[in-house]
C-alpha cells in the first residue's frame, strides 16, 4: 500500500535526488534518530515506519541539456474514475489510522458546481483527506511541476496541472479555467505552496484576489486540523499518533467576488489562512509522546538565542541542544520548550522561528546577509528527468540569488523582488535540503552542504521582498 502511495501522490512530496553514476531510478531514505540514535541513511536505507521514494535522475553536460526541446503545453485532464477509486482505497489506510473526521458546511447550491478549492498545506495527508471528502466529487490538483518527472502520463491521468513554484505561470490561470470550464471538474489549490516550516501560515502570493475574479466560479475553504502535528515535516517524516480532521466550508460565491475588491479578497485570503500548529496542540491538550519528537528540529531552530551561534543547534529525541554554549531544551508532549539549563527564551516554536525572521530582517537592513555555499545541481527543463549537470556556487544576498556553475557556462539570476518566497525545503525524496531557483523555462535546483540553514534562506527571500517592495526605487540599506 505505501509503495502505491508514493506512486500516486509523488507530486505532493518534495523529490530530491544525488548524482548518480548513470541514469537509473534510485530508491531514498534520510536517517532520522530514534530514540536517541541515529538510524541510518544513504541510498539503501529505508527510515523505520518510512515510505521508498523514487526519483529519475540522468547526468548530462550542461550544453547538451540546454539544446534538449522544451516540452509542449497540454491541456488538463479529467481525472480517470478508476485511478481515483484506487486512490481512495489506497489513502484509507492513513485516514483509519488517524480517525479522519470531517464536517462539510458548503451551502447546497455549491455542492457539485465546478469550484476552487483552497486548502492549508500542512503534510503528506491533505491530498488523502481531499480524496475521502470529495470522492463523488472530480477534481483536478495544481502541483509542483518536479513530480512529473518519469511520470507525465501516469500524473496528467490523475487530473494533475504542473506549474512552477514562485515563479509567474502564464500559462496556469487558463488552465485552472479550462479544467472549470471545459472539463467540469473543482480544482485543487494549496496556494501556500509549500509545507509549512514552524506549524504557522507560509506567505500567500499577492493578487490571488485578481485569480479568483478571472475564474469567476465559487471558493471553497478547506482547513485541516492535526495534519502538521502528527507528521511535521522538521521531524523527519516520522509520523505521530495524532487524529486528524477537516472543515469544509462555501468561503466566497460568484457574486460576493464580484462584488469585493482584489485587494478585500486578499485580506480576507491571509484572515482565513491564520493557524499555529503548535498552539492548538497545546490548547487542545494533544500529547506527542513519542521519543522521536524533537528529531531534527534544528531545521526550523537554527540559531540559538543564547548565544547567537547559527548552524550549532541539534534536535535529537526529545531535546534541542546548541553545541557551541550548551543551552539544552526539551520539547515537552503538549510541543512547548522548556530549558534545562537556564532561563527559557521561547517556549513556542513558532515564536523561536518568528525571532529568527526579525534577525534576518536585521542583517538585510544593515547589508550583512549573505549566503554563498557550493552546490550540486540539477536542472528541471522537460518531464523525462531530473539532469545532473555538475558543481557550482550558490549566492544569496540583498539583490536576489545568483548561481554559477559547470565551469562557468552556467549563470543564472533572480532579483529579490520576483520573488515573494522560496522552494526549500527538508528531505527532498527523503534524501537532503534543498534550494530551488528557477524561471518559467528552467528550474534549479541546489543542494547545499549539510547544516545549510535552508529555513533561513527562505526567511531571507520573504523579509527582503517586503523590503524590495517598500523600496521600489532604491536597493535595500540605501
Amino acid at each position: 500500500m505505501s509503495t502505491l502511495l508514493s506512486v500516486f501522490f509523488l507530486f505532493y512530496s518534495t523529490p530530491a535526488f544525488a548524482p548518480p553514476s548513470r541514469e537509473r531510478l534510485f530508491f531514498f531514505s534520510v536517517p532520522c534518530y530514534n530514540n536517541g540514535e541515529k538510524s541510518g541513511g544513504g541510498r539503501s536505507a529505508v527510515r523505520s515506519g518510512g515510505v521508498r521514494v523514487k526519483i529519475k535522475t540522468k547526468p548530462l553536460p550542461y550544453e547538451q541539456v540546454m539544446a534538449l526541446p522544451r516540452p509542449a503545453h497540454r491541456p488538463p485532464r479529467r481525472p480517470d474514475p478508476a485511478l481515483r477509486a484506487l486512490v481512495r482505497l489506497i489513502a484509507a489506510g492513513d485516514l483509519k489510522a488517524t480517525h479522519f473526521t470531517w464536517t462539510d458546511r458548503r451551502p447546497e447550491e455549491i455542492v457539485g458546481r465546478p469550484s476552487l478549492i483552497l486548502m492549508n498545506h500542512s503534510s503528506f495527508i491533505d491530498l488523502e483527506m481531499v480524496s475521502r471528502i470529495f470522492r463523488s466529487e472530480p477534481y483536478d490538483v495544481v502541483c509542483t511541476s518536479d513530480g512529473f518527472v518519469g511520470k507525465e502520463g501516469l500524473m496528467r491521468a490523475v487530473g494533475c496541472i504542473p506549474t512552477r513554484k514562485f515563479v509567474t505561470d502564464l500559462s496556469l490561470v487558463g488552465d485552472m479555467r479550462y479544467a472549470l470550464r471545459d472539463l467540469g471538474v473543482h480544482v485543487l489549490l494549496y496556494p501556500e505552496a509549500s509545507y509549512s516550516f514552524d506549524g504557522t501560515a507560509t506567505p500567500l502570493p499577492r493578487r490571488l484576489g485578481v485569480l479568483l475574479k478571472r475564474l469567476a466560479v465559487p471558493v471553497v475553504m478547506v482547513k485541516t486540523a492535526g495534519a502538521f502535528t502528527r507528521d511535521p515535516l522538521y521531524n523527519c517524516l516520522q509520523k505521530r499518533q495524532v487524529k486528524v480532521s477537516a472543515t469544509v466550508r462555501g468561503l466566497l460565491t460568484k457574486e460576493e467576488i464580484k462584488q469585493k475588491s482584489a485587494k478585500e479578497l486578499d485580506e480576507l485570503l491571509d484572515r482565513m489562512f491564520s493557524f499555529d500548529g503548535f498552539a492548538w496542540q497545546r490548547d487542545k491538550g494533544i500529547r506527542i509522546p513519542e521519543p522521536f519528537r524533537a528529531d531534527g528540529l534544528e531545521r526550523i531552530l537554527y540559531k540559538c538565542p543564547h548565544c547567537m551561534a547559527e548552524g550549532k543547534t541539534l534536535g535529537k529525541g526529545t531535546r534541542l541542544r546548541c553545541e557551541s554554549c550548551g543551552a539544552e531544551y526539551e520539547l515537552d508532549e503538549l510541543g512547548q520548550l522548556r530549558r534545562l539549563n537556564g532561563e527559557t527564551a521561547f517556549s513556542h516554536i513558532p515564536d523561536w522561528y518568528a525571532w529568527e525572521r526579525s534577525e534576518v530582517r536585521k542583517e538585510l537592513e544593515e547589508g550583512r546577509y549573505l549566503l554563498d555555499v557550493p552546490v550540486e545541481i540539477g536542472m528541471l527543463v522537460d518531464f523525462k528527468a531530473i539532469y545532473m549537470v555538475g558543481e557550482g556556487r550558490l549566492r544569496h544576498d540583498r539583490e536576489g540569488f545568483v548561481l554559477e556553475g559547470c565551469e562557468g557556462k552556467l549563470h543564472f539570476e533572480r532579483p529579490a523582488r520576483l520573488n515573494y518566497s522560496l522552494y526549500a525545503d527538508y528531505y527532498w525524496y527523503e534524501l537532503g535540503d534543498i534550494i530551488c531557483i528557477g524561471d518559467q523555462e528552467i528550474q534549479y535546483y541546489c543542494f547545499p552542504p549539510a547544516g545549510t540553514p535552508v529555513a533561513k534562506a527562505r526567511l531571507a527571500t520573504e523579509e527582503l521582498y517586503k523590503l524590495q517592495k517598500r523600496r521600489p526605487r532604491g536597493r535595500v540599506g540605501e
